[in-house]
Formats: C-alpha cells, structure tokens, sequence
C-alpha cells in the first residue's frame, strides 16, 4: 500500500481558500493575523494531520526550537531526572527536547552529533560518555555556532559551559563520615578516572584518608564500569585479600548494591562488619536492606540549572563566546548501612 502525501501548508490553504503564507503566519500566531483566521487554520491542519517540517521551518527562521540532549542512558534515574529538569524549563519557553543516548560508545556519540546537527537542532546539552577521549565532534557544533552546554560528565578541553556538584566534596565527606564511625580501612570502587566525576570522587577519597592518617592501601580501589555484577564482582575481589576492608565506599549506587548483594550472601553484617557507601541516591537505596548511605547529585536541580544557563547562551549574542563552570553542593544522607554508631 502506497503512503499517502504529507499534508503541507498549501493543502491547508486550498481548503481554507487563502494564500499559504497566510497558513505559514496563522501556524506562527503571527499578530498580523486575526484570531478568526488563525482558529480556522488550526482547526484545518489538525483535521488533515498536518505535521510541520521542523527543519524546513529551521532554515527559514534560523531556529528549530528544539534541544538536543545526549545522555549515557536515559534508563538511569539520575540521567533521567537530569532530564526532567530540563525539560520543564525548556517546555515553559516553547522548546522541545530530543533525547539521544550514547550508550558510553564513542562512534555513536559522534553519530549523535551528526544526527543532531542535520536535524537543525538550536544547541545541544551532554553528558560526556566513558570512553570519550576525542572531542572534536563536539568543537564541530561549536563551529557551526551550535550552543553547548555540559552536565556531570564534562571535560576540560572544550570550552564550553558546565554543571556540575561538588564529586570531591561529596566523596570526601563520605569517607570522612565512614572514619568517623570508626573504619579504618577503607575501599574503593571506581571507574575510568578520566572520566570527571570519578576522578574527582577518588580525590576525595584519597584526600580523606590523608587527612586523617590513614595509609592509602591501591589493593583497596577496584575499577570497574560499576554496575551491579561490577559491585559483586569488586566485593569478591576484596574478600580475598588478606587483610579485608572494614568499609566501601563506591562512586555508584548499583557497585554498592553489588557489594552488599554478596555481603548478605556471605553472611557478614553491615555495618558492623563492613559499611558500606554509595553515589547518587538513587530511589532504591532506601529500600535495601540495610538501607545505603549515599550522596544525593541533586539531578532535577541539576537540570534546571542547566537548561538555564543553556538559554542563557542561546539568547545572547555571540553564545560560544563565553563558559561558565557552576557546581552545585551535594547533600550526604545517611543511613544504616555506615551508622555503627548510630549518629545522625
């Protein structure tokens, strides 16, 4: 079966019997046009489905209003906060929002770009993938006077705008805290440090237990891509040493989650035995049992913040002209999984 023709403004025009460019106006709201006509028009297109060509529009008006928003994967509840947040802004000034994932994958972030490019889109917001060391991709949308703005994971070698909270804080106050409860060996899990946000939360780490002399131990950090059969895998790792840790602090939530699937396991206590931390405070860290002790990211805070500064590059002359780095200050919640002595 044949599909039928795209309805265009001039198929809306002949119903009507006016002149397309009257249609194109009306669809604008242009205030030349009487609300009578512009009801007749609106009520025509939506009777033919008529669907505008965005990007048509895009290269007679030199905007798409829509946003490109490249993320990792959109299935995580921080990313997918991060999301929200922005597009409750967007959507208040009329913007629509394409989500695209990365999936971590170089090739297909750079395909990404390319696809957000040709679809006339009026900037783009990312979050930097793992495995993303080459950035020319992006400085090419800059080029093309595309605004972009970063979020979490972001890097210093674009000179573009970024949101970020405070990983070293975060991370140092976590393991501060774990001290505190009195664990003395501590471990880590990380993932690629030369992505931002964990290098970051490393240092932390590291600084932490310098400034309460503590020997930093390497047998203590695991890499891993932190997902849950990382965490699991970590833990198992660490119970073979011979001198195991009495607490884990991981730079995710889902490490953390693996890491207390095998403690529960092998039986042994938290926290009594091992505390453990985690990264994000997603929803289900205070369902587990115990429930995680983790640091809230702030995402939908995250997004807004984003989204505005984004605008901001957009509506002022020159938007690439000019970066600004703001970071947010994660908040600590604790909870019984690192309360050995029950502080709050």
């Amino acid at each position: 079966m044949m599909s039928k023709p795209k309805v265009t403004i001039h198929d809306i025009a002949e119903r009507l019997n006016i002149t397309a460019s009257t249609v194109s106006r009306a669809l604008n709201d242009n205030p030349r046009i009487s609300d009578v006509t512009k009801k007749a028009v609106l009520k025509a297109a939506k009777q033919l489905n008529y669907q505008p060509n965005n990007i048509a529009a895009a290269l007679r008006n030199g905007k798409s209003h829509i946003i490109g928003v490249i993320v990792p994967t959109a299935d995580r509840t921080f990313f997918s906060s991060v999301v929200r947040g922005i597009e409750e802004i967007a959507n208040k000034l009329n913007y629509k929002v394409i989500i695209c994932q990365s999936y971590d994958d170089y090739e297909k972030e750079v395909q990404t770009i390319d696809a957000l490019l040709s679809a006339r889109v009026d900037g783009i917001i990312a979050s930097i993938g793992k495995n993303t060391e080459n950035f020319k991709h992006y400085k090419r949308a800059q080029e093309k006077g595309v605004p972009l703005v970063l979020f979490d994971r972001t890097t210093e070698a674009l000179d573009a705008s970024q949101i970020v909270i405070d990983d070293y804080f975060g991370a140092y106050k976590v393991v501060e805290h774990l001290i505190q409860q009195g664990c003395t060996r501590i471990a880590h899990f990380t993932s690629p440090k030369k992505v931002s946000v964990f290098k970051e939360r490393f240092r932390g780490y590291t600084d932490a237990l310098r400034d309460n002399n503590i020997p930093f131990d390497e047998q203590l950090v695991v890499s891993s891509n932190l997902q849950l059969e990382d965490g699991r895998k970590s833990m198992e790792q660490l119970l073979q040493l011979k001198d195991i840790p009495d607490a884990v602090f991981s730079a995710s939530d889902y490490g953390a989650m693996g890491a207390m699937q095998i403690l529960k396991e092998r039986k042994i206590k938290i926290p009594e035995e091992i505390a453990l931390a985690g990264f994000s405070n997603d929803p289900f860290t205070s369902f587990t049992d115990p429930p995680l002790t983790s640091v809230d990211q702030l995402s939908i805070t995250m997004g807004k913040v984003t989204a505005q500064i984004f605008f901001e590059h957009l509506n002022s002359a020159g938007s690439n002209n000019f970066s600004q780095k703001i970071v947010l200050k994660p908040e600590i919640i604790f909870r019984e999984s690192t309360l050995r002595k029950q502080e709050k």
